[in-house]
C-alpha cells in the first residue's frame, strides 16, 4: 500500500487549514499538516476536541508549534506495513468526540437498503429484487422532500402497495437514521488496515464525507470517511446494525479535518463529489461515488438531528453524512453482485480533502484496538499535557 502526499492530501493543499493527530515514540500529537511540514499543537490543545471546542481553532492550527518532521514522509509512513521506527504517522483525525453516522440519506441507497431487508442477507436475492423495487418505488422517490406532505402522501401509497419498509420511513419521513458508528477512539487513520467480519459474505465500503462538530452543535471542518458495512448482517434484521456497524477497524476517517475557513466551508461540502475506487489482488476494479447535491438532506439538517438541546456531546461529534453509492457489480458467480475480499485497496477521495486509502482483511487479523480513552489521559497525564486542575 503506497501512499503519495498528492493523492491523500487535498488538491488545494496550499491554501487548506489540515489539522489531524499522530503516533509518536512519546504518544499521539495533535498536529497541523503544511507543506513545509506537520507541526505538534499538543501543548496548546492535548485532543482533537480540545482544538475544535476552541473559539478560533483556524488560528490556533495557523500558529504551529514544534516540527515533528516532513510532510511527505509521515504521510508515505502511515501506510500500515511500510511504517518506518522513529517516524510519526497519520492516525484517524479524531479522540474524544462521539463516532455517530446518519444513514440513508441517498435515494441511490435508499433503495439498496430495502433491497437488504427483503433479501433477508441472501446476496443471490438482490439482483432479482433490485429490479422489482426499482419498478415500484425508484420514481417515486427522486424528488420528494424527506418530512414534506409530499412525502406523506408517498407513505401512505406504498403502504398500500405492501412496499413500505423502515428505511423508506427514515428515507422519506421527518426523522432522520443517527445512529453510533463506533466508540470514541476506535476510528483508523489513512493507511490502516480496515476490518470486515470473517463471517459476512456480503459487505462493502461506503465513502462519505464526515463532519467535524464540537460541543456547541457548530461544525468547524470535514474529513473523509469509509463507514464499512456487512450487508448481510443488516439484512437479515434492523436490529443487528450495532453487529453490522461497528467491528474492529471498521470506522475509517481520514487523513486530516479540514478547517472551515476563508477557502473551505459547508458549501463546499454540499457540492463535493466523493470518488470511491476498490482494487483487488484477484484484478477486480470497481469505480463509483456520491455527489452531495443529490442528498435528500442538508448536512446541517442531520447535524442539528444529531446534536442539540434535547442530545449533547462535550466531546464533540464525528459525523458520516451516508452515501448514495452502494456496489452491485458481480463478483466472481452471475448475479451475486460485489463483496470485498482480503487485500482489497479502498480509497475514498474528494479534491478538498484528499484522498482516505485503506487495506481490507478480517477483524480478527487486524491488531485489536487497546488504547482508548484511559490510556490516552494517562499518557497525556505522564507527558506533563493534562493536569488534575
Amino acid at each position: 500500500m503506497q501512499l503519495d502526499l498528492a493523492a491523500c492530501l487535498p488538491a488545494d493543499f496550499a491554501d487548506a487549514t489540515l489539522v489531524g493527530r499522530v503516533e509518536t515514540n512519546d504518544g499521539p500529537c495533535v498536529v497541523s499538516i503544511r507543506p513545509d511540514g506537520v507541526y505538534d499543537l499538543t501543548a496548546r490543545a492535548a485532543t482533537l476536541s480540545d482544538l475544535l471546542n476552541m473559539p478560533d481553532p483556524v488560528a490556533i492550527a495557523r500558529a504551529g508549534g514544534p516540527r515533528l518532521g516532513d510532510t511527505d514522509a509521515i504521510v508515505k509512513n502511515s501506510a500500515a506495513d511500510l511504517r518506518k521506527p522513529g517516524t510519526p504517522w497519520l492516525l484517524a483525525p479524531c479522540d474524544l468526540a462521539a463516532l455517530k453516522a446518519s444513514g440513508v440519506t441517498f435515494v441511490a441507497s435508499l433503495l439498496e437498503r430495502v433491497v437488504e431487508e427483503q433479501a433477508r442477507g441472501d446476496r443471490g436475492a438482490a439482483d432479482r429484487l433490485r429490479q422489482t423495487l426499482g419498478d415500484a418505488i425508484g420514481a417515486d422517490l427522486s424528488t420528494v422532500k424527506p418530512g414534506s406532505e409530499t412525502a406523506m402522501k408517498l407513505k401512505e401509497a406504498l403502504i398500500k402497495r405492501g412496499a413500505w419498509s423502515q428505511y423508506l420511513e427514515v428515507g422519506i419521513g421527518p426523522d432522520a437514521e443517527i445512529f453510533t458508528k463506533s466508540q470514541p477512539m476506535s476510528a483508523v487513520g489513512l493507511g490502516a488496515d480496515i476490518g470486515v467480519h470473517p463471517a459476512s459474505t456480503w459487505n462493502n465500503p461506503e465513502p462519505e464525507i464526515v463532519l467535524a462538530t464540537n460541543a456547541a452543535g457548530k461544525t468547524v471542518g470535514a474529513a473523509l470517511g469509509n463507514d464499512v458495512n456487512l450487508r448481510d448482517v443488516e439484512g437479515r434484521s434492523g436490529l443487528l446494525l450495532g453487529k453490522a456497524k461497528d467491528n474492529n477497524a471498521s470506522c475509517a476517517i481520514g487523513p486530516a479535518i479540514r478547517l472551515f475557513d476563508e477557502k473551505f466551508t459547508i458549501d463546499d461540502v454540499r457540492s463535493a463529489h466523493i470518488a470511491l475506487t476498490v482494487t483487488g489482488t484477484d484484478g477486480f476494479k470497481v469505480e463509483g461515488g456520491s455527489s452531495m447535491n443529490k442528498i435528500s438532506r442538508d448536512p446541517l439538517d442531520l447535524v442539528g438531528q444529531t446534536i442539540g438541546k434535547h442530545h449533547q456531546y462535550p466531546d464533540g461529534v464525528m459525523l458520516y453524512l451516508g452515501t448514495m453509492f452502494a456496489p452491485t457489480a458481480d463478483r466472481g458467480e452471475p448475479g451475486k453482485g460485489f463483496t470485498h475480499h482480503i487485500g482489497d485497496i479502498v480509497t475514498v477521495s474528494t479534491p478538498k480533502l484528499g484522498g482516505l486509502v485503506n487495506r481490507v482483511d478480517h477483524t480478527d487479523k487486524i491488531a485489536p484496538w487497546t488504547f482508548g480513552v484511559s490510556a490516552l489521559m494517562k499518557n497525556l497525564a505522564k507527558r506533563g499535557l493534562i493536569s488534575p486542575n
